[in-house]
């Protein structure tokens, strides 16, 4: 685990140490995003849930691919959402013995599987649209009208329930960009029900299906990207390790920073280690009391943890080369 490496028997890094771990929940802190959001995950499953279920019925009897492939787009966010408000619930545990961390990385867990869900079911859908284009059905466009415009209002209403929450943690952010889109794809769907009425192409209700996963994919892809890299402790979307590096390296009293390791506790927390070397007569204390409040303002780093070592305990340290871990 990233920051679990020994601080010696040197008292004075020790004390540095737990001043520097302290000193950071008690300025900083943690900003556990989605503990605000338990209303808006419940007003969006019980929507969309209600909608999925409309979707299906009036998909079945208008046989548009176009409703049933929306409806198992939704029923995805509807799995998602109710993953991601697990993971909100989680997230406010506290430590323990076995989880040091507590359990914030459940919500890297809801990001990643949310979006690994959808595009499974994109995959399903596409599957089924190239079948039908290549032998159209006949499709109720009233009925694929009516029932897409309902989804914009459902979507859009859960949309906006996320809208403030948003940039601030990456299931927040899934779940407004998820029900954005699906309000836009539905008004997709009302248009293609409108031209199906107007010149009888029943091609377009497969192509509209096409069209939906094409979005889909492409909504979902940074998604993945993100929570599979949180998930593989990689450094944080929206953090730079490069300029986190120079900034400490430039600090008055430090000779050298290494062991530098960025990470995300969680889709809203990020944490850091790192060796700081100590230049001789520096004030090492009054450097460990500004640090942790410095990084939080700099970067967002909420969690900072440091060792503190002198040129010659550097020398002997074992993970001073970069690529050792």
């Amino acid at each position: 685990m990233p920051g679990d490496h020994s601080h010696g028997d040197d008292q004075h890094a020790h004390d540095a140490h737990e001043h520097a771990h302290l000193h950071n929940h008690g300025a900083a802190g943690h900003s556990h995003a989605p503990k605000s959001f338990g209303p808006a995950f419940a007003i969006g499953m019980v929507l969309n849930t209600g909608y999925v279920v409309a979707e299906v019925i009036y998909g079945i009897a208008a046989h548009s691919l176009a409703l049933l492939a929306d409806a198992g787009h939704n029923l995805g966010d509807v799995l998602g959402l109710g993953a991601a408000w697990l993971a909100a619930i989680l997230i406010k545990r506290k430590p323990t013995a076995r989880h040091t961390y507590g359990l914030g990385g459940a919500s890297i867990l809801a990001a990643l599987s949310n979006a690994v869900l959808l595009l499974v079911v994109t995959g399903a859908i596409a599957w089924e649209a190239v079948r039908r284009l290549a032998a159209p059905e006949p499709a109720a466009g009233v009925t694929i009208m009516v029932v897409a415009a309902v989804g914009i209002a459902v979507n859009g209403i859960t949309a906006l329930l996320f809208a403030s929450g948003r940039k601030g943690d990456l299931n927040i952010k899934g779940a407004f960009l998820h029900m954005a889109s699906d309000a836009l794809l539905a008004a997709g769907v009302v248009v293609a029900g409108g031209l199906i009425l107007l010149t009888g192409w029943l091609w377009l209700d497969p192509v509209v299906s096409i069209i939906v996963s094409v979005v889909i994919v492409i909504g979902t892809w940074s998604l993945l990207r993100d929570s599979l890299n949180l998930s593989l402790n990689a450094v944080p979307a929206g953090v730079e390790q490069e300029k986190v590096q120079a900034y400490l390296g430039g600090l008055p009293g430090l000779s050298e920073v290494h062991d530098l390791h960025i990470w995300g506790l969680s889709t809203t927390d990020t944490a850091l280690t790192a060796h700081l070397v100590v230049a001789e007569g520096a004030d090492g204390e009054g450097l460990m009391r500004r640090l942790p409040s410095e990084l939080k303002k700099r970067f967002g780093i909420g969690h900072s943890t440091f060792q503190l070592e002198t040129r010659e305990t550097a020398e002997a340290c074992a993970l001073r080369e970069d690529h050792v871990v």
